[in-house]
């Protein structure tokens, strides 16, 4: 049984006159038309001018392609949503970071909106603009079947656009091809499925707040990739450190705190700042030590590791924060249940390994914890890393020094030896007993042997495979050898007290100095490369030296965009601005130059930073 319904009369369309003057049109004001004039020019005392109206012109829509190519068309674009990081790494000066927070925390003031990358509920997804429809825009994608009376080739009309008319008020006026009878079938409305599938948000089982899963991503995308060597099967951070996020809140702010951070450096403003972030996850690793037991040891030590990296990363003025950290890790570790060594606990101790020696290495004193074998540091690869892999050699984060670390820990001590001495010596300048002469001697015994016997294994020492041709190897072939003259440098420089110009010195600088330009020119991985650069930038002397000097600081900035980089090259001018109005002209290589040294010892840069109140840690 067909049912029949009679059709009502169409509306009567929205006609809007397209013969008004110019100066309403530009005003975008309805004209009375009247001539020779119209009342608003009239009102305004403007000429008034009538240019010639263009007659309409059809224009059909674009058939409807969204989700109904197949994959690999350009149809991609409009169903894979816009990663953050295009947003946060590529543009620092983008206004997607500054949200404003309402009740739910999810509504943005300016910028990228979040729906627009994210939802596909609204008028915009994945940053594109959903298109419009209409039915007959599918009726060439359906098979006509006037037999069975369900498809049919009805009368349809075609829309006019008026294209003197915003497109927020485009008139569409209807003009059937046919006059439309009075009874008609009623048949099912063909309308195409929007999408084939829809994405959530990413990162949502993070966070709900948008600027937080943006700060996820920022850590995922970018600065995950800034601070490791290794990462041909995935990023241990990424697979070790961010999956503790689930149960660990402080791990979970320790993140967004170091992101946060990294992204304010580079001029990205967040609502939430790194401050806030950083206290929550000071007073969450708090609440965890205070459970004893009861939770989980890897989330502790990397809540307290990401804290490291992150005052490393903001440290300003003098403070022994990062030291007050690795006690803290220390502790933990030693007082703590021990557990099954697992990838994730390995992982951690070596990132504490690291910057115990380099912090050692910042501040002039002692590392914390005991040196390690050779045998004792190999090499870390990430999560499913192919034993046969031209990276074998290479550590997740000591890359190809990992055989040069246990002599540059035991470096590291020489330094406070030498205090040391110092101290017995002034001692036993004004007191003859026999004891104080007896210990300067044994001090003195051990420094020179213990000097001896570094000089003679940095010499000795080479990385562990050749470079090979890929881009990322040479990066990290020339890091490791960067490493090995800084740490002769600074054992002649600092430790034995050669001056500046003394050949030794010149030829480590400028050696250690190449290598680092090695590493950026390959555009390898450029992880820990703050410490031999400064080291060799603050005892360059010649122009062309300190025009390399600047040049690989500039490029390392660029790469990793770090707070320490920049505060450590504004304490390397300091340094060759004190050089120049010190030095007397005409001083010759392996002379002595005045105001090197300055009062009990302390290294020239070390009272630079003080004077600008700035403290570094090389990390």
């Amino acid at each position: 049984m067909l049912i029949y319904t009679r059709l009502a009369p169409p509306k009567e369309p929205k006609r809007r006159s397209r013969g008004g003057c110019s100066f309403c049109k530009e005003k975008k004001k309805k004209c009375d038309e009247n001539r020779p004039k119209c009342s608003r020019c009239d009102e305004h005392g403007v000429e008034c001018t009538y240019a010639a109206v263009k007659p309409r012109q059809r224009r059909r829509r674009d058939p409807l392609r969204l989700g109904l190519l197949t994959a690999g068309t350009p149809s991609e674009q409009y169903s894979t949503p816009r990663r953050l990081s295009e947003v946060s790494y590529f543009s620092n000066d983008c206004d997607y970071f500054r949200w404003r927070d309402d009740d739910h925390g999810r509504a943005a003031s300016k910028g990228v909106d979040d729906a627009a990358i994210f939802s596909p509920l609204s008028p915009t997804f994945a940053g594109f603009p959903m298109l419009d429809f209409a039915p007959n825009d599918f009726a060439a994608g359906y098979p006509e079947n006037d037999d069975s009376g369900v498809f049919t080739d009805a009368p349809h009309e075609e829309p006019v656009i008026d294209e003197n008319d915003t497109p927020s008020n485009n008139a569409i006026v209807s003009r059937p091809r046919s006059p439309s009878p009075d009874m008609a079938l009623i048949s099912p409305l063909l309308v195409g499925p929007p999408f084939l599938e829809f994405t959530a948000p990413v990162y949502s089982e993070f966070s709900e707040r948008p600027n937080r899963r943006a700060l996820i991503d920022h850590f995922c995308n970018v600065l995950s990739h800034r601070i490791v060597f290794r990462e041909e099967t995935g990023n241990p951070f990424q697979q070790l450190i961010l999956p503790l996020t689930r149960k660990s809140p402080p791990v979970m702010n320790a993140i967004f705190a170091l992101a946060s951070a990294h992204l304010e450096y580079r001029g990205v403003e967040n609502p939430e700042k790194s401050l806030y972030f950083h206290n929550r996850a000071i007073q969450g690793v708090g609440q965890l030590i205070q459970q004893n037991d009861k939770v989980n040891r890897n989330e502790i030590l990397a809540a307290i590791m990401l804290l490291v990296y992150y005052e490393c990363l903001v440290q300003k003025g003098h403070s022994n924060i990062v030291a007050g950290h690795l006690k803290g890790f220390l502790t933990i570790m030693c007082t703590t249940v021990p557990e099954p060594l697992d990838p994730t606990g390995i992982f951690l101790e070596r990132a504490f390994r690291f910057y115990d020696v380099i912090t050692a290495l910042s501040n002039g004193t002692s590392p914390l914890s005991s040196p390690p074998s050779a045998s004792h540091l190999l090499p870390l690869s990430p999560l499913g890393a192919p034993t046969t892999s031209p990276l074998s050699n290479v550590d997740t984060l000591l890359g190809m020094s990992t055989t040069l670390w246990p002599i540059i820990h035991r470096l590291s001590t020489l330094l406070p030896l030498k205090s040391e001495l110092d101290q017995s010596s002034s001692s036993s300048s004004s007191s003859s007993s026999c004891s104080s002469s007896s210990k300067m001697a044994v001090l003195r015994t051990e420094f020179s042997s213990t000097a001896q016997a570094i000089e003679r294994a940095l010499n000795d020492w080479e990385p562990s495979s050749t470079p090979a041709s890929n881009s990322n190897i040479q990066s990290i072939y020339h890091n490791a050898l960067s490493y090995r003259h800084a740490s002769l440098l600074y054992l002649y420089r600092t430790v034995l007290g050669h001056t500046r110009l003394h050949p030794l010195v010149q030829k480590h600088m400028r050696i250690t100095l190449e290598h680092c330009d090695a590493t950026v020119k390959h555009k390898g991985p450029m992880s820990a490369l703050l410490w031999p650069l400064f080291v060799a930038s603050v005892e360059a002397v010649e122009k062309e030296d300190r025009e390399l000097a600047e040049k690989v600081f500039g490029e390392v900035e660029r790469r990793q965009g770090m707070t320490n980089i920049g505060e450590a090259w504004e304490v390397v001018r300091g340094v060759w601005g004190r050089d120049d109005e010190t030095r007397p002209k005409g001083a010759e290589l392996g002379g002595e130059t005045e105001g090197e040294t300055v009062k009990n010892g302390e290294e020239i840069w070390r009272a630079v930073g003080r004077e600008m109140g700035v403290s570094i840690v090389f990390g």
